[in-house]
């Protein structure tokens, strides 16, 4: 069977971490388009809000109180989602979770707690979605969200950064499989650039100083349309922000210099000027902050290079018509001369 992705507005899709940030702002978007939106993570009156706020503004969205770290519960909410809409096409796994702490201090069974979540937990989603798509008419679409850090080391949230390599490294393993196989299924990482979500407040910090993103960031709705657009569209992977990608390159062609010029990043993470104790976060357990597209960081509201990726027809037509205005306005002065 050929992939035949179809409109939002024709589709059920799934998401997980769907309660904050660009997982939130996924959900609202989608139903917004018409989308039938299967809403999941582990806080259930999070849940109960959001679904029901998208129902009362003209949307269609159910919820399963699910942690991705466990397989039964996956596979429970693709059962149930099956249940209610007769199918999904579309798979977002977004839920994550994050230590603000150096390797050598942080506590094993939180580093083991960050793979359970952003690992583990797009292995299971991934593979249970899989089972479904691969066998539906026109298949479907797997979304992993990793991170630019997945392509690049950093101080501060090692675990995070290992967790979002390992993503990286099954997401287009798993392509290739798909790929091999025949199969309906378009597999896409999508790799955000520091994004203004609760990601800082939501962490668990042992580092001591107060957890922060570097700057500049985007807005979690500039995530949220390249994880839909990936919905509609073949994507092999979507680096969401310029600057993100400038960052990879600078670490991937000279990675000794950008090794130098990271542990300058250290007192941007974790302030010290602003000394914190230990702070729990939503690691092991939700922590009542759910409900927030952003955090007390906010973010650009446009990629310009995102926007480019996904339309690039439309961005070298308008390259070419700055151009051609260009030369029109400077044969214009030359004549005038």
């Amino acid at each position: 069977m050929s992939i035949k992705l179809k409109p939002l507005a024709e589709q059920a899709i799934v998401i997980t971490g769907a309660t904050s940030g660009h997982g939130l702002a996924t959900a609202r978007l989608a139903a917004a388009a018409g989308a039938r939106v299967m809403l999941a993570a582990r806080d259930g009156e999070a849940l109960a809000r959001v679904s029901a706020d998208i129902n009362l503004t003209g949307g269609k969205a159910a919820y399963v109180t699910t942690d991705v770290s466990q397989p039964d519960q996956v596979e429970h909410l693709a059962a149930e989602t099956i249940r209610r809409f007769g199918g999904f096409d579309s798979w977002v796994n977004n839920a994550g979770a994050a230590v603000y702490d150096e390797l050598a201090a942080m506590d094993l069974a939180d580093h083991r707690r960050v793979f359970e979540t952003n690992y583990w937990g797009v292995v299971h989603g991934s593979l249970t979605a899989l089972q479904h798509l691969k066998d539906r008419p026109g298949g479907g679409a797997i979304i992993n969200v990793g991170s630019i850090n997945g392509d690049m080391p950093g101080p501060i949230l090692g675990a995070y950064n290992a967790s979002k390599h390992a993503v990286k490294g099954f997401t287009d393993s798993l392509r290739i499989e798909v790929l091999a196989k025949g199969q309906p299924v378009s597999v896409t990482l999508v790799k955000p650039s520091a994004i203004g979500t609760p990601f800082p407040q939501n962490a668990r910090n042992t580092s001591g100083g107060e957890a922060a993103l570097p700057r500049p960031l985007y807005a979690p709705e500039v995530v949220a349309r390249a994880i839909l657009d990936a919905a509609q569209h073949r994507r092999r992977s979507v680096t969401v922000g310029g600057i993100g990608k400038l960052q990879v390159l600078a670490a991937t062609m000279l990675p000794d210099l950008f090794d130098r010029l990271a542990t300058t990043l250290t007192p941007v993470l974790s302030d010290p000027a602003r000394p914190v104790g230990d702070i729990a976060g939503n690691l092991d357990q939700p922590n009542g902050a759910d409900g927030q597209t952003e955090g007390r960081q906010h973010g650009r509201r446009f990629s310009t290079f995102t926007f480019a990726n996904r339309h690039k027809a439309a961005a070298l037509g308008l390259a070419g018509a700055a151009i051609a205005g260009g030369l029109w306005a400077r044969r214009r002065s030359s004549s005038r001369a």
